[in-house]
């Protein structure tokens, strides 16, 4: 598959002893959606917005799905490995030998478990926004203690109700260190999401 390169957005650090973030935005995004909630939740740290190269909503996403919303496995399969090489190749380029800590969003989420599940030594750990399981068949992969972060929305109309246990319970048979909670809220992210996953980044 040809694909485009990818757009992003770096912000140097001014805690060097912070992991860099690196940030995956939702359906219709872009490389600075994400932002301002990782200036929020880890102060000082280097962080570099990605931006998917599919368009879709009149900005992009990281993979396509099909006209019902399903995955389309082969698509983000092919494209996460790109993915992956490319922040590896840009972090390299700029100087950054700590392995990153990930913050995905909806379609970003899905695609940064896609990244730990196929490249797991690429993060140092994630934050998975309302995410899903990417793959009905994981990949042969260990995780073993890789901290990642899930949260769902109760009233999460773009979910079906256990999504992101059932990727959780994935997650931890690979041997991944998973913290997952389900808030009373739908597909946005909330001010408890932010005090959360801040609580999280700094134990982590």
């Amino acid at each position: 598959m040809t694909q485009p390169d990818h757009a992003s957005h770096f912000i140097p650090g001014t805690d060097p002893a912070k992991s860099p973030l690196v940030l995956l935005h939702g359906s219709g995004g872009n490389e600075h959606e994400q932002i301002p909630l990782a200036q929020e939740l880890a102060p000082g740290s280097a962080i570099l917005g990605l931006r998917g190269t599919v368009s879709i909503d009149g900005g992009h996403a990281f993979f396509h799905r099909f006209p019902d919303r399903t995955i389309d496995e082969a698509d983000i399969a092919a494209r996460a490995p790109v993915l992956a090489d490319f922040i590896q190749a840009r972090l390299d380029s700029l100087g950054l030998v700590a392995a990153p800590i990930a913050i995905g969003y909806s379609n970003g989420a899905i695609m940064t478990a896609a990244l730990l599940l196929t490249r797991p030594g690429l993060l140092r750990a994630a934050i998975l926004l309302r995410p899903l399981s990417p793959f009905k068949d994981d990949p042969p992969v260990r995780l073993d203690g890789k901290r990642v972060l899930i949260l769902d929305g109760e009233k999460d109309s773009r979910r079906a109700a256990g999504d992101g246990r059932r990727l959780a319970e994935r997650l931890r048979k690979a041997g991944a260190v998973v913290d997952h909670h389900v808030l009373p809220c739908g597909h946005a992210i909330t001010p408890a999401d932010r005090d959360i996953a801040r609580e999280w980044l700094g134990r982590t």
